[in-house]
């Protein structure tokens, strides 16, 4: 019995990454770079990729080896006027969008319908796919996956260059390992 895998990388470290900062779509730093060829290493073949469009998506798609579509749907949140900027400096500047940001990161529902719409394609595929994407955007396909509420998805943690893992099932995913990292 084949089991058709979807494996969610999350982008490998960025100086905004190290800062704990917004992202502001820049390249991937060297510990960035030598995390993702690990990546290769401990995931073996791999039948398809896919990438977030994002500089640091598409880098740790090429680093790890894989010539990786760029997909739309795999974006992360856009952090808007946040770029660049820590939790701290955002709750100096902003300490009301920050507030409404933690209690809802995903206030319109845009990452929700783009996790879906991509999972809803996934399912379709066969073999291992990599997708390159996000921190955001995997805890979002965790909690779709576990069918948990949205209040969820603060609690699941995702490390830079981190695996995540899902499986096909008749309906939907199954989850089989979370914020794995090669070490």
């Amino acid at each position: 019995m084949r089991i058709d895998r979807l494996v969610l990388v999350r982008s490998a470290a960025t100086a905004a990454t190290r800062r704990a900062a917004f992202s502001s779509d820049e390249p991937l730093d060297a510990a960035g770079v030598r995390a993702a060829e690990r990546l290769a290493q401990v995931l073996g073949r791999v039948d398809a990729a896919r990438s977030s469009p994002a500089r640091c998506a598409r880098m740790t798609a090429a680093a790890a080896g894989w010539t990786a579509a760029v997909d739309p749907d795999l974006a992360g949140p856009d952090p808007r006027a946040w770029a660049g900027l820590t939790l701290e400096e955002v709750g100096a500047r902003d300490p009301e969008g920050l507030r409404a940001w933690l209690n809802q990161p995903d206030p319109e529902g845009d990452l929700r319908l783009r996790v879906a719409r991509f999972l809803e394609q996934a399912h379709g595929w066969s073999g291992t796919t990599v997708a390159v994407t996000h921190a955001g955007w995997v805890r979002t396909a965790v909690v779709q996956a576990l069918g948990a509420p949205p209040e969820s998805f603060w609690r699941v943690d995702v490390a830079p260059a981190s695996v995540t893992v899902l499986h096909r099932r008749d309906q939907g995913w199954g989850l089989s390992r979370v914020n794995w990292t090669a070490g």
